[in-house]
C-alpha cells in the first residue's frame, strides 16, 4: 500500500482488532512495570539478606536499570522507525522477562546489578515502538485517550507487582517472587508475535510512508527540540518522574520502617492505592484531555499542571503525619493527580512528531524522563537517606522520611513547565501539521 487513497479505500483493521492490539500492548506494559517495580517491594528483604546500604538499593532501582533503559531506548527506537515494531517488542519482552527471573538467583549485589542491567536493556525496547504502533492505529483526536489506556500498564503493573511481590516474599522469599513474575512474560512475547500485525506507518491519518531512508537522529533532535512546548513538557514530565520513581522505589521501605507494616500489607495497600487511584488518573487524564482539547489544545498541558499543583501539599503530608491511615489517605491524592499527565504528554509528543520520527521522538522523550527521573530519583532518595543518617545522626527511619519529603517539592517545577508548554502548544502543532 503506497498512497493515502488506497489506505482509505481499503481499511486493513476493524475497530475490534485495533482494540485488541491496544489490549495486548497494555498487558505487555503491565509486565514491564511488574518487572520494574517488584524490586521496590522486595528492597527491605534484599537489603537485610544481602547486607546492602540504602545507596546500593537506590542504585539498583535507579542507575543500574535507568541508564541502560534510557540510553538504549534511542537506538532501539531508530530500528523501530525502520523495521518491524512488533518483532522488536516481542524480542525485548522476552529479554526483560528472562532477566527478571534470573534476578532471583543473585548471590550478591553485583549479581543483582547485572540482572537489573539486563532488565533495563530489554525494557528499553518496550515503550517507543508501542507508542508508534498506537499512533498508527488511532487518529490524533483519540490518541491521548489510547495512550492513556496504554499507560494504565503503569498503575496496574505496580498494583500486581506490589501484591505479588509482597505476599510471595512474605511466604516464600524474595527470590521466588522474581521467578514467579518473570517467567510468564516469555509466553506473552510469543502471543504478541503471533497475533499483532504491523500496520503501515501513517495508517491512522490516511497516509502511507515508504520508510526506505531513515531520518538522522540529529534531525529528530533538531525537529523535536525546536518545539518549545516539547522542551517544557519533557522537562516537566522528567521532574515528575524524579519524584514519582523515587517515591515508588522507597515508599514500601518507608511504610515498613515508619509504620511497622509487613511486606504483604504494604503490597496490598500501595497496590490498591496506585492501581486504583493511579489507574483512574491515567485513564481520565487522557480522556478529559481529548474532550477539553477539542475546544482548546492547551488543555493537554493545563490538565497535568493542575494535577501537579494539587499533589504537592498532600505529598508532603504523607511523610509528616504519625497515623498510618491518614498517611495512606493523603497518598491517594498525588497517586491520582500526578498521573493525569501521562496520556496528554505521550499523545502530544506523537502528534508533534513527523511520521518517520515517531518511535525516535518517543524514545527522546523517555530518555529525558528516565535520565532525570529513573536514574536520579531513586538514587537521590537513597543517597540523601544515607547522608542524613551519617551527617545528622538520624536513624534510618527518619533519614528516609526526610529524604522523601525534600524530593516532593520538585513537583512545583513540573507544574511550572507544563504551564510554559501550554503557551506555545497551538503554535507548535500548527507547524507540525503543515510539515511533511
Amino acid at each position: 500500500m503506497s498512497d493515502a487513497t488506497e489506505t482509505e479505500a481499503k481499511p486493513l483493521y476493524t475497530k475490534g482488532y485495533t482494540q485488541y492490539v491496544l489490549g495486548v500492548l497494555v498487558v505487555v506494559y503491565v509486565f514491564n512495570f511488574i518487572d520494574r517495580q517488584i524490586l521496590a517491594i522486595l528492597a527491605q528483604s534484599i537489603k537485610e539478606d544481602l547486607g546492602l546500604s540504602d545507596t546500593q538499593i537506590g542504585a539498583l532501582s535507579g542507575v543500574a536499570f535507568g541508564i541502560f533503559y534510557a540510553t538504549l531506548g534511542i537506538p532501539i527506537a531508530r530500528l523501530a522507525d525502520r523495521y518491524s515494531r512488533v518483532n522488536i517488542i516481542s524480542i525485548c519482552l522476552g529479554i526483560w522477562s528472562l532477566m527478571t527471573a534470573l534476578s532471583g538467583l543473585a548471590g550478591n549485589f553485583w549479581h543483582l546489578l547485572l540482572a537489573r542491567i539486563g532488565v533495563g536493556i530489554g525494557e528499553a525496547g518496550g515503550s517507543p515502538p508501542s507508542h508508534s504502533l498506537i499512533a498508527d492505529y488511532f487518529p490524533i483526536d483519540g490518541r491521548a485517550s489510547a495512550l492513556g489506556v496504554y499507560a494504565l500498564g503503569i498503575p496496574v503493573g505496580i498494583l500486581f507487582g506490589n501484591l505479588a511481590g509482597g505476599w510471595i516474599n512474605e511466604f516464600f522469599g524474595w527470590r521466588m517472587a522474581f521467578l514467579v513474575v518473570g517467567i510468564p512474560g516469555v509466553l506473552l512475547a510469543i502471543l504478541l508475535k503471533l497475533t499483532v500485525k504491523e500496520p503501515p506507518r501513517g495508517y491512522s491519518e490516511g497516509k502511507a510512508e515508504k520508510n526506505d531512508e531513515q531520518v538522522p537522529f540529529s534531525q529528530v533532535l533538531k525537529t523535536m527540540w525546536g518545539f518549545r512546548s516539547f522542551r517544557h513538557l519533557s522537562f516537566g514530565a522528567a521532574t515528575q518522574a524524579f519524584v514519582g520513581y523515587g517515591a515508588i522505589a522507597w515508599m514500601p521501605a518507608f511504610l515498613i520502617r515508619s509504620h511497622d507494616m509487613s511486606s504483604g500489607e504494604v503490597g496490598t495497600a500501595l497496590g490498591l492505592i496506585i492501581g486504583i487511584a493511579g489507574g483512574l488518573g491515567t485513564f481520565l487524564g487522557g480522556f478529559f484531555a481529548d474532550k477539553l482539547g477539542k475546544t482548546d489544545r492547551r488543555w493537554y498541558m493545563w490538565l497535568p499542571a493542575i494535577g501537579f499543583l494539587i499533589a504537592v501539599p498532600f505529598s508532603l503530608g504523607v511523610y509528616l503525619v504519625d497515623s498510618l491511615y491518614v498517611a495512606l489517605a493523603f497518598y491517594v491524592v498525588p497517586a491520582f493527580m500526578v498521573n493525569l499527565y501521562t496520556g496528554p504528554t505521550f499523545g502530544m509528543t506523537q502528534s508533534l512528531a513527523p511520521l518517520a520520527m515517531r518511535s525516535a521522538a518517543s524514545a527522546l522523550l523517555l530518555f529525558i524522563i528516565n535520565i532525570i527521573g529513573l536514574v536520579f530519583g531513586p538514587t537521590t532518595v537513597g543517597f540523601l537517606s544515607d547522608l542524613l543518617s551519617t551527617s545528622w545522626n538520624m536513624n534510618s527511619t527518619d533519614s528516609l522520611r526526610w529524604a522523601l519529603f525534600a524530593c516532593s517539592f520538585v513537583y512545583i517545577i513540573s507544574f511550572v513547565n507544563y504551564v510554559m508548554a501550554a503557551k506555545t502548544l497551538r503554535e507548535d502543532l500548527a507547524i507540525s501539521e503543515t510539515s511533511v
